[in-house]
């Protein structure tokens, strides 16, 4: 689904260059749960913005079902990363002056090939299995920490992506709220065959992945 080819990345501080991810392959297959476990300043989340279209490498190739992403057009790239690829960061990053289902239907509103009423209808789908029926009229700030996250998770899914990229999922979260969130991917890779890839902390994230790798001195193990 998912390949990565001699991934380096630079970035610039004052006259001298970082150099923060070092000749990275990865291939990631339909299907998988991959965790990229490694310190703070590792260069997960970097890598990870690179898989999902983000962010550019200084050099190398991301190959995603066939079609390399640096190499497509602007605007068909952004086509795939609304379309076929779902992100969920740490700090959630919904919308405060929008209600939980308006933050939910964001995606599915620039994604311009169903009705209104479809959308609507997917969008409180996914509320109510993820528990949030009652607070599709709330904001983010009357939410918990939790209720936040599962409300991101619900927008990264509401246009049926076919790659799930979690960035610390978990990482605002206490334990409980946390597992709540493990089972809600892991549920997901097991219904719909959904790939997961996600940076973590988190070692009880990691156990349930099916690929675990760590990133040290940018460098992937």
């Amino acid at each position: 689904m998912i390949k990565a080819r001699d991934i380096h990345k630079y970035y610039k501080n004052g006259k001298e260059d970082i150099h923060v991810l070092k000749g990275i392959d990865l291939n990631i297959d339909q299907g998988e749960i991959v965790a990229i476990l490694g310190p703070s300043g590792a260069g997960k989340s970097t890598l990870l913005h690179i898989l999902g279209g983000l962010d550019e490498p200084s050099k190398g190739q991301v190959s995603f079902e066939g079609n390399s992403l640096w190499e497509l057009p602007q605007k068909e790239l952004s086509g795939i990363r609304n379309r076929l690829i779902g992100f969920v960061f740490q700090f959630y990053h919904l919308l405060p002056e929008f209600t939980v289902l308006e933050n939910v239907l964001l995606p599915a509103l620039i994604h311009k090939n169903r009705d209104t009423k479809e959308k609507k209808e997917k969008a409180e789908g996914l509320l109510k299995s993820f528990g949030l029926e009652k607070r599709t009229g709330h904001f983010p700030s009357q939410l918990s920490g939790g209720e936040q996250q599962r409300t991101a998770i619900a927008r990264a899914l509401i246009n049926d992506p076919k790659l799930l990229l979690c960035d610390e999922p978990t990482g605002n979260l206490d334990s409980e709220n946390g597992q709540e969130v493990c089972r809600l991917l892991k549920k997901l890779n097991q219904e719909k065959a959904m790939t997961i890839i996600m940076v973590t902390h988190n070692l009880d994230m990691a156990k349930f992945a099916s690929k675990v790798y760590n990133i040290r001195d940018g460098f992937l193990r």
